[in-house]
């Protein structure tokens, strides 16, 4: 069969499932896989030409790392905060070892209980952010937790992975397993030593200077990220070290954000590809032998891990509720656990047994897990007399008042009247940042040490990325209707209360604009010809009055142009 047509089969039978994955409320992962099992040998047997569909889901992880490496910034501990960390630690090491007792005992070797057990550990950042955003909580406090511990997990995920790349890479060259794993450590440390430099003194400058062009940002972006996994491949490492290395060495730049929201469609499309490989090679004959350890393995990742971290959270001071939601989201196992698995096998540390088992527990917890977190609020209360048994008297944490804070306002557009805005939120005391799509306002933002990204308000992935519809106020300097009006529309969807003010040039758009939710439109021409025209009917002709505005004027305007050069 043509590999053309062979991927349009397997896009198309992906859609269909995967529209029935989405009116069953199920991340579109679960479809992807069983995408696989039915166009794999078992079923339809689309999956000919595997060389070429093994090349594309390569691609897809490289996209899918590179992009979680976006979200790694060097100084991550100290974000997430001490509960992140201490829970995140806690719970990879008590489910890894619970994990690889439960292996042992069902019969595998050590190496596969190992692989397994690791596995088992790591959740899903991707689908419980997705699902956190889809229910508003991202900024409640068990929100902001969860979101820490599934990035401290992301970093763990990361080193096991670099762990297996050089252990991997040494059992396939000949010579001195101990030296080679040597030489690799130290070429590992050199690299990343390298790409802190360049992060540091390079990549800030040549970023500003692409940003002029979002084909040529893209492109920069897409070949950064290949580009590193490529020479990180050819000197004895994994793709996937070298995608997150990529992408944590852009990580602290103003220009991420609209860096992974570009990248997100190339993902998408290439990473279905992995997923669905992923599913094609599952064992079905096999499945009998499987099937068992596989329900085993899920109920203890779905009771034993939720279990896990409400005991740590309540033993650090935490109410049970948030100890509950907080362990609702390490209920599944992740794309990395999956990454992880089919690394090990391409080494030859497990079986494809194994890469079947840990992916149909993958399909069994990413599906039941969805449920208890869209559901958590309702299945609590049935809960709540006996997880207070283990709660503690005594909690170190003003939870209702930490879940009531959210960030205050962000706004778009500087170089016009964002400047006023500006200074009206240092003033008021306010949490915000500045959003602009030009590469000079970016420059005179970081000149000025005022918080900003760089991005594109017509980009709805960047407006999720930056979190626009949890915010209590958005100000659209930009003067570009259709921009403001979509803005206007994605923030009133997700935000029906909060405040959005925008900028218009003519009195047809306000209207519309009003008519579509915003709070306030901000008019220029009429302002000002209304504020001059009160200025004559109450200074009448006094010279003096016209002098003192005309000075006061002048004042501001040198003051702004000074601090916007």
């Amino acid at each position: 069969m043509d590999i053309f047509i062979e991927i349009g089969l397997i896009v198309f039978v992906a859609t269909a499932v995967s529209l029935i994955m989405r009116l069953l409320k199920q991340p579109l992962i679960v479809g992807y896989i069983l995408t696989g099992i039915i166009v794999g040998p078992y079923f339809l047997n689309f999956t000919e030409s595997v060389n070429y569909v093994e090349l594309f889901s390569k691609i897809g992880i490289t996209a899918l790392l590179f992009i979680v490496g976006l979200s790694l910034k060097l100084d991550i501990i100290r974000e997430v905060g001490k509960i992140s960390v201490l829970v995140g630690m806690g719970q990879v090491i008590f489910t890894s070892a619970v994990g690889f007792f439960i292996m042992q005992i069902l019969g595998f070797n050590v190496v596969s209980s190992l692989f397994g057990s690791i596995a088992l550990t790591f959740s899903s950042t991707i689908i419980i952010l997705k699902l956190l955003s889809d229910k508003g909580d991202l900024e409640k406090l068990y929100g902001k937790i969860s979101i820490g511990l599934l990035l401290v997990q992301d970093i763990l995920a990361t080193i096991a992975l670099l762990v297996v790349s050089v252990l991997g890479s040494a059992t396939l060259v000949d010579g001195s397993a101990f030296e080679i794993t040597l030489f690799l450590f130290i070429k590992g440390i050199s690299f990343f030593v390298i790409l802190y430099v360049l992060s540091k003194y390079v990549l800030p400058r040549l970023l500003s200077f692409l940003a002029s062009s979002q084909e040529l940002l893209f492109l920069f972006s897409l070949s950064w990220g290949l580009g590193m996994a490529a020479i990180f491949y050819n000197f004895g490492f994994s793709l996937e070290i070298g995608a997150l290395a990529a992408g944590v060495a852009l990580a602290s730049s103003s220009y991420s954000p609209e860096i992974a929201s570009r990248m997100k469609p190339l993902r998408d499309f290439f990473i279905l590809l992995f997923f669905v490989l992923l599913g094609s090679q599952v064992i079905l004959s096999d499945v009998g032998n499987i099937i068992m350890p596989a329900i085993i393995l899920s109920l203890f990742v779905l009771i034993g891990n939720p279990l896990i971290v409400i005991i740590l959270m309540n033993l650090l001071g935490y109410k049970s509720r948030t100890g509950f939601l907080v362990g609702l989201t390490v209920a599944q196992i992740s794309e990395f656990s999956l990454i992880l698995v089919a690394l090990g096998f391409s080494f030859g540390y497990v079986n494809r047994e194994i890469v079947s088992l840990i992916t149909l527990v993958g399909i069994i917890t990413i599906a039941s897990s969805t449920y208890l977190i869209l559901y958590a609020d309702k299945i609590y209360p049935k809960l709540r007399k006996l997880l207070r048994i283990i709660e503690p008297y005594k909690q170190i944490k003003d939870e209702k008042k930490e879940e009531e804070k959210n960030l205050d306002m962000i706004i778009f557009g500087y170089d016009r009247v964002g400047y006023d805005f500006v200074n009206i939120a240092e003033k008021m005391k306010k949490d915000y940042f500045v959003v602009d799509f030009n590469p000079d306002s970016i420059r005179k933002l970081e000149r000025n040490n005022i918080p900003h990204f760089f991005g594109d308000a017509d980009d709805v992935d960047f407006l999720w990325e930056i979190g626009v519809p949890r915010v209590k106020a958005i100000i659209s300097t930009i003067p570009d209707f259709k921009t403001n009006f979509d803005l206007v529309s994605f923030y009133r969807n997700h935000n029906p209360e909060g405040i959005i003010v925008v900028i218009s040039n003519n009195i047809k758009d306000t209207k519309e604009l009003y008519k579509n939710g915003a709070s306030f439109v901000i008019m220029p021409h009429y302002l000002g010809a209304k504020y001059a025209s009160e200025m004559v009917q109450n200074y009448g002709f006094e010279n003096f009055a016209f002098e003192k505005e005309k000075k006061n004027q002048l004042e501001y305007l040198e003051k702004r142009q000074e601090f916007t050069r």
